[in-house]
């Protein structure tokens, strides 16, 4: 995310437990180029989609949706609700639980000028 960096402003982070047997199937599809990245990058304002999985426990995956803002992420849900149930409905035979950890705003700390 080298040249995005200062583009994001939101960042939603979502906790999967995936079935056993199923982890490249899930890691297709839920990875920075899968069906679910696709649908984000038709919205206005998502930078990026980033799939992390945990290196002590096998099947435990977080992804990371980085937005310019919660307005702009919401906006898109709204406008995207039919397709995101839909695939959310085609990936439930892939996970024995999911979980949304957060939303998180990036704080934009001003240099200071005390001296």
């Amino acid at each position: 995310m080298q040249g995005d960096s200062e583009k994001w402003g939101y960042l939603l982070i979502w906790e999967f437990r995936v079935q056993r047997g199923s982890q490249s199937d899930f890691e297709r599809i839920y990875g920075p180029e899968g069906e679910w990245a696709r649908l984000f990058q038709s919205g206005t304002g998502h930078v990026q989609t980033e799939l992390i999985r945990d290196a002590e426990q096998p099947g435990r995956y977080l992804t990371l949706d980085y937005w310019t803002s919660p307005e702009d992420y919401m906006r898109f849900r709204q406008l995207n609700a039919e397709r995101y149930q839909q695939i959310d409905k085609n990936c439930e035979r892939l996970t024995d639980e999911e979980r949304q950890i957060g939303g998180f705003e990036r704080i934009n700390e001003e240099p200071s000028t005390d001296d």
